[in-house]
């Protein structure tokens, strides 16, 4: 036991491990039927389902889940009231994964792979004067769509962007797209 201690203590790539491990147990969740009921059910509680469903929004393997719970709340609250209350939500778990990617653990884990992938010009190629503006751009414009935020706040997370910066523009960006989508699905009924 104790070799495998001293293993892993040497293992670079651990915060990696970690996040997939994390997705194969979310996967295994969301196969499970009453899990699922459970997250729905969620719908019946007004604002605090509102804000689960915003958190659960954010998520690559959570977004159908939040999208069906933030629709359910069309029955009992207003569109207006879930796109805040739900993009409070959605800030928590943005601001979640931003501070893992800003974490030196994930940073030194990703550089390995960076370097390995020819670094040197890529490095170069995001600090010129051209590009370095469009990763937070590109990364707003992905958290605003209905696409999961990962990418989008991995791309902030990179950038120079300061955490009360990276707050209100996920709280903006995430109600306005989950207002929309909300009022769309209202229209479509």
């Amino acid at each position: 036991m104790d070799l495998m201690k001293k293993k892993w203590h040497r293992y670079h790539y651990k915060n990696l491990t970690y996040l997939f491990i994390s997705i194969v147990i979310a996967i295994l969740l969301l196969q499970n039927q009453s899990f699922r009921d459970v997250l729905v059910h969620l719908g019946n509680y007004g604002y605090v389902g509102a804000f689960i469903g915003g958190i659960l929004f954010v998520s690559t393997f959570t977004v159908s889940i939040g999208t069906v719970l933030l629709i359910i709340l069309t029955s009992t609250l207003h569109p207006i009231e879930i796109g805040i209350i739900a993009g409070l939500g959605a800030v928590l778990g943005d601001l979640t994964i931003f501070q893992f990617i800003r974490g030196k653990g994930l940073m030194e884990e990703i550089k390995h792979f960076f370097h390995y992938f020819g670094g040197e010009r890529i490095s170069h190629l995001i600090h010129t004067k051209y590009f370095s503006w469009t990763l937070p751009v590109i990364g707003a414009l992905i958290i605003a769509s209905p696409l999961p935020d990962e990418l989008g706040v991995s791309l902030m997370g990179i950038s120079k962007l300061k955490t009360y910066q990276f707050i209100i523009l996920s709280f903006v960006l995430n109600s306005l797209g989950i207002f929309f989508i909300i009022t769309a699905s209202s229209f479509l009924k």
